[in-house]
């Protein structure tokens, strides 16, 4: 799975005023027109899924170039603007509207066969950007956009309520391979977390069969070793191990939860991790326990590093967080520039469009 993109924000409150919104959700539409006629809808979808494209185009349309709500603001302006004309349909949305995208993706009047596939992408996507990388990031918008051939993308965020801080997930159905070792093209940030669980790593590659391998014998002899391991887990940094006073009640029952989970699991005889990890049930604390048991008795460790690589824009002149990728740059600003020229709106709106890119230039 090529997953082109994970961008952090800060939280800012508000939302769009209704002038502003309206006026988004004609410029999105007439742009996402542009490109179709111009690049095709393959591309529209790439263009979505690359984190700096969609930075500015959020700014083009006139919001907040840096909060988290141009992911949601953006995503519900192309979903109001209803692209399905052009043959790109946008399901899903933030909070509530995330879990109407199975339906819509079913009543979007595609085939059956390409309906449960993509379906099943939205559901792998969600499921590997909540259990899968553990960032303490718990994601709260997911919108699925699809072509009537069925290319897709996908573009959700999470929250950590910690730091205020929200996290960008870009997904792009491109040379799919597998939902559960993903190679990163652009993962963006503006820090490293610490001790983030990324079982889509390459490094967790190992801990993986062994989780797969776990649950197949029956995991009910493994009690033992998720309660004495995920007691390990809450109350270490991994560095300095600090034990509370007290056996924490909490731990045998979350012992009990998991094991009933894996008992499921078992009961199906998953053939590789993707579908041990697509079972209904198989949520963060099952896989956790799975990658921490795997190394405890196996000796298999999975990857704690959090995969980010970069900031969420093009680089910095200072070389900050890192140099600026001319090309990528160029790139995005010749293909909204010529979207802007080529879209059906009037010239005010034109040049304010331009002026708003060269602002975020």
């Amino acid at each position: 799975m090529q997953r082109t993109g994970i961008a952090n924000l800060p939280l800012h409150s508000g939302r769009a005023p209704r002038w502003l919104f309206s006026r988004m959700v004609k410029l999105s539409k007439e742009i996402s027109i542009a490109i179709v006629d111009e690049y095709g809808q393959e591309e529209f979808l790439r263009r979505i899924s690359d984190p700096f494209w969609f930075q500015a185009f959020g700014n083009v349309l006139g919001f907040d170039w840096h909060s988290s709500g141009v992911t949601t603001t953006v995503c519900g302006a192309l979903k109001t603007a209803d692209i399905s004309e052009i043959g790109i349909k946008v399901c899903g949305g933030k909070g509530r509207f995330s879990k109407k995208a199975i339906t819509e993706i079913e009543n979007s009047g595609i085939s059956e066969n390409k309906a449960k596939k993509l379906t099943y992408a939205s559901k792998m996507a969600a499921k590997v950007d909540s259990a899968l990388v553990q960032d303490n990031y718990n994601l709260y918008h997911h919108s699925f956009l699809f072509s009537e051939k069925g290319e897709w993308c996908v573009v959700q965020q999470g929250m950590n309520n910690k730091n205020n801080f929200a996290r960008r997930y870009h997904w792009l159905s491109s040379n799919v391979k597998s939902f559960v070792e993903t190679p990163h093209n652009a993962i963006c940030c503006n820090a490293k977390a610490k001790n983030v669980l990324d079982m889509t790593s390459r490094e967790s590659d190992e801990a993986r069969k062994v989780s797969v391998d776990l649950v197949n014998d029956n995991p009910v002899h493994l009690r033992k070793f998720f309660t004495k391991q995920t007691t390990l887990y809450e109350f270490s940094n991994f560095k300095i191990l600090t034990m509370p006073p007290h056996h924490p009640i909490f731990c045998s029952e979350m012992s009990e939860k998991i094991i009933s989970s894996l008992k499921k699991a078992y009961e199906i005889q998953p053939k590789n991790y993707e579908e041990l990890v697509a079972i209904k049930g198989i949520g963060q604390k099952a896989v956790r326990a799975l990658a921490l048991v795997s190394e405890i008795i196996y000796g298999k460790p999975a990857s704690w590093e959090d995969p980010v690589k970069y900031s969420f824009a093009h680089g910095g002149k200072d070389g900050f967080p890192y140099p600026v990728d001319k090309e990528n740059y160029d790139n995005t600003i010749l293909t909204l520039k010529s979207a802007i020229e080529n879209a059906k709106i009037g010239d005010k709106d034109k040049i304010n469009a331009i002026k708003r890119l060269n602002a975020f230039i």
